[in-house]
């Protein structure tokens, strides 16, 4: 059954494999807060395990926002998890601070030996936005997108990739200047900030909770967009904005946002590629809004695979 807590509301997710469990780390907030829009500011990690992708069982929540002055003081967003080299399981993180008003977005780093206690890393935040791309507070923007890090090794490479939200200084307006962020790492401690991937003006005003995976021999790029944050191009077109997808080359030279295309199922949002232990690929995600209401529960296993030219589709 489907990931549903009776006390808290539960969207973006990402998960890790010990070899034997699947572990889900997602944001949750208590749905005593009353009204969802503020479950963003009010917000923890929560953990569960499955061991089928199916069944789930909450442990011990995985973080929550640190003292005031650090980079999550306010909130700790969306993120992913990898094993090092060393063996060493490494958190990414979204963090807000409350002596930024929570408008700018920092990546903050956690480590574990288990999955199950995590301890956060000196000195964050581990990487953030560079001014010479990307919106900063300090270049005068009123906010800075830097957020939801995606890291990974690319096929090929022994260096590891970092994947972000950002926004473009080349813009001319908010509804077009989503681009991807991109850092490098040899040892996931230090990071160096690279230029965007994509372009501003690419049909998207904001691009969130990206992965990159090889889905049976195609690889792709998964994110999503609110409705929002749309080209009117796309919205005459008659989307309302859900789970995108699109193929890219495999060690992503080349990406154009005007080659996305939308998931069927457009109540889904924030989600992510996970494959059973028959290898077999299955998209997760958060039911966002159904019939005008909020859900807020992660859905069941959705089988899914790649096609060359469509990207992510359902698997017959």
């Amino acid at each position: 059954m489907a990931l549903k807590l009776p006390g808290q509301w539960v969207w973006d997710s990402w998960f890790a494999f010990d070899g034997q469990n699947h572990h889900a780390f997602y944001l949750q907030a208590s749905r005593a807060l009353g009204d969802q829009n503020r479950r963003h500011r009010n917000v923890t990690v929560g953990h569960a395990i499955s061991s089928d992708l199916k069944n789930w069982t909450v442990v011990a929540d995985a973080l929550t926002p640190s003292e005031v002055p650090a980079p999550d003081s306010w909130t700790t967003w969306t993120g992913s998890v990898v094993k090092g080299d060393d063996g060493l399981w490494w958190m990414f993180y979204t963090g807000t601070s409350r002596e930024d008003a929570g408008e700018r977005q920092t990546v903050c780093a956690a480590t574990s030996t288990d999955l199950m206690t995590w301890n956060k890393v000196e000195d964050l935040p581990v990487a953030a936005a560079d001014e010479r791309w990307y919106k900063t507070l300090a270049a005068g923007y009123d906010n800075e997108p830097f957020r939801d890090p995606w890291v990974f090794k690319l096929p090929g490479q022994n260096e590891w990739t970092m994947l972000t939200t950002a926004g473009s200084i080349e813009a001319q307006s908010r509804r077009e200047e989503a681009i991807m962020g991109v850092a490098k790492s040899a040892d996931l401690k230090t990071w160096t900030i690279q230029p965007p991937l994509g372009g501003p003006g690419q049909g998207f005003g904001e691009t969130e909770v990206f992965q990159f995976e090889i889905v049976d021999g195609v690889p792709i790029l998964l994110f999503c967009c609110g409705s929002q944050w749309l080209s009117d191009e796309r919205r005459a077109a008659g989307e309302i904005g859900g789970v995108y997808s699109m193929p890219v080359a495999q060690d992503l030279s080349e990406v154009n946002f005007n080659r996305a295309t939308l998931f069927p199922d457009t109540s889904l949002y924030a989600s992510r590629l996970v494959q059973n232990t028959d290898g077999d690929w299955n998209l997760i995600a958060f039911l966002n809004n159904v019939d005008g209401e909020f859900v807020g529960e992660l859905c069941d296993p959705i089988p899914v695979t790649a096609d060359p030219v469509k990207g992510l589709v359902p698997r017959a």
